[in-house]
């Protein structure tokens, strides 16, 4: 028999000892979030500091009562509040027609006090509204959400510095910084074409250099798209789709999903999942975000950043140089 010293011996000159790899690295949105947001406060500070009684001003226009969203926007509320943004909700009855929305939207629009302007989706009325009409309809330098298709087509051609990039995509490639991996000469795969994630992202990945593959509901060879990526970002919805060995060892996994499935170990009787099968790809991926915990804290650390910036565009145009 082998004494444990000689096989160890013998693993080791065999290079065996390099099968086995660690497990990924954990990307916390929660972490990067914080970091984000105390550099936001700091900025908004000097901002107050430098002009007496200014103040980043944000809205948030809400049509119905869904508590989803009045989740959302308690979480976006909470956040201004810590940065220092004077935000307010303007929540509309469920009756409200598509021209009443409209009408609010201008007069947010004039205001100068606000900065930035976002619409809570799904619209929660009994009316029919044209959700892409209301998008277009908020001014494009107070579009936080980076949705109307002035903001969409500048981040489409490239012009990054002169737009408001969508907060989700924008916060994935944050979390893709934190891993210290360059994007520039790399493979990236993208999985869902959504407006708001998936088709930006894939603007955005372009724009920083990387070689963009787009995958969706029609692509036949899902595993093998995936396998190529050194960066892949996911936002289809559709609950631990891809899976651990479709991935290439050692890649960036941003997982952009929020699913809830059954899990007779929680009191609710279900769990939050993302669109990556988590306990696979970790032992195989290099970085990994978690769900929860991951893209969404960034989602709206990012909403927070473009509302900032939309105000420290204002104070640039309107303010009197000192």
């Amino acid at each position: 028999m082998f004494s444990l010293a000689v096989l160890s011996l013998r693993l080791r000159s065999s290079g065996c000892h390099q099968i086995r790899r660690s497990v990924a690295t954990v990307v916390s949105g929660n972490k990067t979030s914080r970091l984000v947001r105390e550099r936001l406060r700091q900025q908004v500070e000097d901002m107050t500091g430098l002009f007496s009684g200014f103040r980043p001003g944000l809205v948030v226009l809400q049509v119905g009562d869904r508590d989803d969203s009045n989740l959302y926007i308690s979480t976006k509320l909470r956040a201004a509040a810590e940065i220092g943004i004077e935000a307010k909700h303007l929540r509309l009855p469920k009756t409200t027609t598509q021209e009443e929305v409209l009408q609010n939207i201008r007069s947010i629009n004039e205001n100068q006090s606000v900065h930035g302007l976002i619409v809570q989706l799904p619209l929660d009325s009994v009316n029919s509204i044209d959700t892409e009409l209301i998008t277009n309809a908020v001014s494009p330098e107070k579009d936080v959400d980076g949705l109307s298709c002035i903001n969409a087509g500048k981040l489409s051609r490239g012009d990054l510095k002169h737009c408001f990039i969508p907060c989700t995509p924008n916060g994935c490639m944050e979390l893709i910084r934190q891993t210290g991996v360059s994007v520039g000469g790399k493979h990236a795969v993208v999985v869902g074409r959504s407006k708001i994630v998936g088709a930006p992202m894939h603007d955005l990945l372009l724009w920083n250099n990387a070689t963009v593959t787009t995958c969706h509901s029609k692509t036949p060879d899902l595993p093998e798209q995936v396998s190529r990526a050194d960066i892949l970002v996911v936002g289809v919805g559709q609950a631990e789709m891809v899976r651990g060995e479709w991935l290439k060892e050692g890649g960036v996994v941003i997982d952009c999903g929020i699913n809830h499935i059954a899990d007779e170990t929680k009191p609710s009787g279900k769990r939050v999942v993302g669109d990556v099968h988590y306990a696979s790809a970790n032992q195989r991926a290099g970085f990994i975000t978690p769900v929860p915990g991951g893209v969404g804290p960034m989602t709206v650390a990012m909403l927070m950043e473009n509302t900032v910036q939309s105000a420290q565009r204002f104070l640039l145009k309107n303010q009197p140089k000192r």
